[in-house]
């Protein structure tokens, strides 16, 4: 992660009780002395024959929303200014949300997205939305998702390497993350903790008169051995803030959440994929379990040169008209 210029917060719902996503966003730039953007994207959909009933254009109504979501933004604004915190303020009718954010991010240039988890009444309330997928495999620089309420405290900052490179994954996203997670960690004056997960070594045999019997691999010590010293010499290749290093044996979309959880981080850093021949971004049905289980923020980063599919053009607003058999 490059040193940040530019925050963006995507801000979902104006009307909050509680914005997280700012108050941590607000963190990191004061940290960076980073400019941080609010941003609300207008992407309800507009009825047009409502907008008829009350004698309002489409322009003035648009026009009028925009107005009050940038009002409501400048009050949110003027309460991290107090904090020497340069604050900018943008409102505007694209959709679907994820791809404005995208877009936004692009115009902008900004180094860093942080939203909030949107909740769903539909699936478990740690499940991530499809919104949030679609922003973690579309955005062009790193996405902090911020799931938990608390703001940071000298936070516990976790990310897990594959220091054997297994499944194709190029040694350049380990060092994206090394790099992320330590930036991360010496901002927010937090502790960093590196781990990598080793799946459970075991052997089936033939039992007499009993069947299969499952038993402990006698060269398992001797894989956490290799794991240890292959994690300790990928870690060496960068200047890192003190730091400490685990080799977990489990399998990794249960033992990561576990390691994080007793670790008690905060902010657990990984990666994402892209993958030749294909039109988006795969984050791994491994890693999105883990995403989804984790109890606390996850920093999603890229390796370098990923472009993103999202198109540049905004769609504007998104009108609906009812069929004539409903109006009439």
């Amino acid at each position: 992660m490059a040193a940040m210029k530019k925050i963006l917060v995507a801000i979902k719902d104006l009307d909050a009780a509680s914005l997280p996503a700012v108050r941590k966003a607000a963190q990191i730039a004061m940290a960076t002395g980073a400019t941080l953007e609010l941003y609300h994207a207008l992407s309800e959909s507009i009825l047009v024959d409502a907008l008829d009933a009350r004698r309002i254009s489409l322009k003035d109504y648009e026009q009028g929303q925009v107005e009050a979501a940038l009002k409501r933004l400048e009050t949110i604004a003027k309460r991290i200014r107090k904090h020497d915190v340069e604050v900018v303020c943008a409102a505007e009718w694209d959709f679907p949300a994820a791809e404005a954010v995208v877009r936004r991010a692009l115009k902008t240039q900004a180094d860093l997205i942080v939203a909030e988890r949107h909740a769903s009444r539909h699936v478990a309330g740690w499940m991530l939305a499809y919104t949030d997928w679609e922003l973690l495999r579309e955005a062009p620089c790193p996405v902090l998702l911020v799931k938990l309420p608390r703001p940071y405290h000298r936070p516990v900052v976790m990310t897990a390497l594959d220091p054997f490179h297994a499944h194709a994954k190029p040694t350049r996203l380990d060092d994206a993350l090394l790099e992320s997670a330590a930036r991360m960690t010496e901002n927010l004056h937090g502790a960093l903790r590196i781990v990598h997960c080793v799946a459970p070594a075991s052997m089936v045999t033939a039992g007499w008169m009993t069947g299969p019997v499952v038993i402990a691999d006698p060269h398992s010590d001797a894989a956490m051995k290799r794991a240890r010293q292959a994690l300790a010499a990928e870690v060496a290749r960068h200047a890192l803030p003190s730091h400490k290093l685990a080799v977990i044996e489990g399998v990794a979309r249960e033992a990561l959440p576990l390691a994080a959880k007793s670790m008690k981080a905060q902010i657990v850093v990984m990666g994402a994929l892209s993958r030749s021949g294909m039109q988006r971004v795969l984050i791994g049905n491994t890693a999105e379990a883990v995403l989804d289980a984790l109890p606390c923020d996850v920093l999603v980063v890229k390796p370098g040169r990923f472009q993103t599919k999202v198109p540049r053009k905004s769609r504007g607003a998104q009108l609906l008209a009812l069929p004539t058999a409903m109006t009439g």
